[in-house]
């Protein structure tokens, strides 16, 4: 009698989610790109059944489509999109910036906040957008881990991958992010104040500017999408 196939292995299928997901982010794979199952399989050196699942997940998470016999394409980002992400992530990072006040914690819990913010400085002074725009994304992700709640911090985490591409591609369209690294270390000041709805106050503004800079950038330059 045969036995029923087996599934694959949750590390193969981890580690072609996390490469497909890569070259995404990253831009190797542009919006709009689209290859088939086998040759997606064929650019990772994998079987199929692996690349098959990664797809599945980055499909929930809306970051491609999955193509039934045409394989897979990777979904744009408009401005109308931007605009709902931010609008989301502007809530839930304010929640979670109001429930770590709310722990009122010291600078040694706050150090991986402090850090970013500080590479974030040392970034600027030596004109370097890439490095800070990762101290940037280390910083968010450390205020949603710590404030403590599993299920904001993955849907966050999801929107800011969303965004990520985005962010990127206008990095250098913007104004240099003093503001930004500026508005970083008053949410700081306020997390240690344990101040719940200054801290919310604070990283609601700072959002709300985000947002606008860049969806100014897609009506100047007339980008449809990326």
């Amino acid at each position: 009698m045969n036995s029923a196939p087996s599934a694959p292995v949750p590390s193969l299928v981890d580690a072609a989610y996390e490469q497909i997901r890569s070259r995404i982010l990253d831009n190797v794979w542009p919006p709009g790109h689209r290859a088939l199952e086998q040759e997606v399989a064929l650019a990772l050196g994998m079987s199929r059944t692996p690349v098959r699942e990664a797809l599945v997940r980055l499909q929930v998470e809306g970051l491609v489509e999955v193509i039934p016999r045409h394989g897979m394409r990777v979904l744009p980002v408009s401005p109308t999109d931007m605009g709902e992400i931010y609008e989301i992530l502007t809530a839930l990072e304010c929640m979670a910036a109001e429930r770590l006040a709310a722990q009122h914690p010291d600078e040694h819990s706050l150090a991986p906040l402090i850090q970013a913010t500080d590479a974030m400085d040392r970034a600027l002074l030596a004109d370097d957008l890439d490095a800070w725009a990762r101290a940037d994304e280390q910083f968010h992700a450390q205020l949603v881990e710590q404030a403590g709640n599993r299920r904001l911090q993955a849907t966050v985490l999801n929107l800011w991958d969303r965004a990520h591409r985005a962010r990127m591609v206008t990095l250098r369209l913007r104004p240099k992010p003093v503001d930004s690294t500026r508005e970083h270390r008053e949410l700081v000041e306020r997390l240690l104040a344990g101040d719940a709805e200054g801290a919310a106050r604070v990283n609601r503004a700072h959002r709300l500017r985000a947002s606008r800079e860049l969806i100014q950038i897609f009506e100047r330059y007339r980008l449809a999408q990326l």
